[in-house]
C-alpha cells in the first residue's frame, strides 16, 4: 500500500458534508463547464431520426457541405471523447468525495457507504433518465463502474492502479487491431443484400416512434445493455477511473503548477493520437476514404481507443488553462464563470439537456429533429447549451446548487 493510500482513522466521526463552491477547484469545474458542450454536440446526432444513415459512423449521410464540415470536426474531436473525459472526472471526483471524508476523520468503512450510496443513487437517476428521457443515459454506467472499482481499486498501491490500467489499454489496443485485421479481410468479401446493421439507426428507433409509452419500453430494454457495456465491459470508464484516482492522489488539477509537464505531455500525445485516430472515420464518413458500410464496424473498436487518448487530454487543457488563469484578472471573468458555473452543477445541467432536447426533437414530442441536418442540430445544441450556462449563472447568483445536485447529496449524505 503506497503513502498517498494510508489508512483512514478508526474513530466513529460522521460524514463530511459536500464541498462548499468556495473549496472547489478551477480546473475540474472548467473541465466540466466545457464537457456539457462536448455532451450537447455528441448526442445531437441521435436525434437525427429521419435522417438515412450508412454503416461508417453515428452520422446520417449528407451531400450538404455544411453538414459533411460538421461531421467532420464532430467526428474527430468529439465523438467517443467526452466520455473518457466525463469518466476521469468522475472518478476524480470519487477521490476528492473520499479524501475530504478522511480528512475529517471519516472512519474507512463509513467513507465507503458513502460512496456506495451515491453510485447506487446515481444507477437510480440513471434508470429514470433512460426511462424518461434519453437512451445514451451515462449515469448509470459511471454509478456501476464506480460501485465495482471503489471496491476493488479504492485503497490500492499506485503500482497497482498503473499496472491494471496498463492491462485495460493493451486489451483495447489488441481488440482494436483485431478488428482492423478483421474488417481488412471482410471487406474483399461480397456485401450483403439488403440495408447494413448501425448502431445509430438502432439507438434511433425510441426517437423515431410516435408513442412516448412505447419509447419508453425501448430505452429502457437497451438501458441495462448500456450500462454493463459502457461502465465496465468497455474498459475505457474503468481505466479512466483508475488514472483519475492516481492524479487525483496528487492533486493534479487541485495543484496544476506543481506538474505544468505531465500536463503538457499529455496534451500533446493526447491531441495528437486523438485527433489523428479520428481522422479515418471523419474521412470514411465523407466518403474521401473508400470503407464499405459492411465493414464500418472495425471504427466502433478503433474510435474507443483513440479517444481516450483526447478525454484525457482535454482535462489536461483545462489544468494547464487553470494555472494560466490563477491570479488574474481574466479568473473572475463571465467566460470562467460560465463554465464554472456549470461544472459545479454538471449533472443538473446534463440532465436538462434531455429534459430540452427529447420533447423538441423526438417523434413523440414536436418531431424538430426530422428537419434538421447535422449542422442545424449542431447550432440547436450549442443553444441547449447556452440555455443551460444561463440557467447555472442564475443559480450561481443566488448562491444556489443545482436542483439534481441538492437531491443526490441529501440522498447520499442524508439529512446533513
Amino acid at each position: 500500500m503506497s503513502a498517498s493510500a494510508a489508512p483512514l482513522p478508526s474513530e466513529t466521526t460522521a460524514p463530511s458534508g459536500p464541498t462548499r463552491a468556495s473549496e472547489r477547484a478551477l480546473a475540474p469545474d472548467l473541465a466540466r463547464g466545457a464537457m456539457l458542450l462536448l455532451i450537447a454536440l455528441a448526442n445531437c446526432t441521435f436525434y437525427l431520426w429521419a435522417s438515412p444513415r450508412g454503416g461508417i459512423s453515428l452520422h446520417p449521410v449528407s451531400d450538404q457541405l455544411l453538414d459533411q464540415i460538421t461531421q467532420f470536426l464532430i467526428i474527430t474531436t468529439v465523438d467517443m471523447r467526452t466520455y473518457p473525459m466525463f469518466a476521469f472526472l468522475f472518478g476524480y471526483g470519487v477521490w476528492q468525495m473520499y479524501r475530504r471524508q478522511a480528512e475529517a476523520g471519516v472512519p474507512e468503512s463509513a467513507a465507503r457507504r458513502l460512496l456506495r450510496r451515491r453510485n447506487w443513487w446515481l444507477i437510480a437517476f440513471g434508470f429514470a433518465h433512460a426511462l424518461l428521457l434519453w437512451v445514451g443515459d451515462v449515469l448509470g454506467a459511471y454509478g456501476l463502474a464506480g460501485l465495482v472499482m471503489v471496491a476493488l481499486f479504492l485503497r490500492r498501491a499506485d503500482r497497482t492502479l498503473i499496472t491494471w490500467a496498463s492491462i485495460m489499454l493493451g486489451f483495447l489496443v489488441t481488440g482494436a487491431l483485431l478488428a482492423v485485421v478483421g474488417a481488412v479481410f471482410v471487406a474483399g468479401l461480397q456485401a450483403p443484400e439488403g440495408e447494413v446493421f448501425s448502431t445509430a439507426a438502432f439507438m434511433a428507433a425510441p426517437f423515431a416512434t410516435e408513442s412516448y409509452p412505447m419509447s419508453m419500453l425501448m430505452r429502457i430494454a437497451f438501458w441495462p445493455f448500456l450500462v454493463l457495456g459502457q461502465g465496465l465491459l468497455g474498459l475505457v470508464v474503468p481505466m479512466m477511473i483508475l488514472i483519475a484516482f492516481w492524479a487525483a492522489r496528487r492533486g493534479v488539477l487541485e495543484r496544476p503548477g506543481d506538474h505544468l509537464p505531465l500536463l503538457r505531455r499529455t496534451v500533446i500525445i493526447g491531441l495528437t493520437v486523438g485527433w489523428l485516430g479520428g481522422l479515418p472515420e471523419a474521412l470514411a464518413q465523407l466518403g474521401v476514404l473508400p470503407i464499405p458500410d459492411h465493414v464500418g464496424w472495425v471504427f466502433q473498436a478503433v474510435h474507443p481507443v483513440t479517444g481516450l487518448f483526447a478525454g484525457v487530454a482535454y482535462v489536461a487543457l483545462f489544468g494547464l488553462l487553470a494555472h494560466r488563469l490563477s491570479g488574474t484578472p481574466a479568473v473572475t471573468g463571465l467566460p470562467v464563470r460560465a463554465l464554472q458555473a456549470v461544472g459545479q452543477r454538471s449533472m443538473s445541467a446534463y440532465l436538462a439537456q434531455s429534459l430540452i432536447c427529447a420533447p423538441v426533437l423526438c417523434a413523440w414530442g414536436l418531431g424538430v429533429g426530422a428537419h434538421l441536418g447535422s449542422f442545424t442540430m449542431a447550432l440547436f445544441a450549442i443553444g441547449v447549451w447556452l440555455i443551460t450556462v444561463l440557467a447555472c449563472l442564475l443559480l450561481a447568483r443566488h448562491r444556489r446548487r443545482g436542483p439534481a445536485e441538492v437531491l443526490i447529496r441529501r440522498l447520499a449524505y442524508g439529512k446533513r
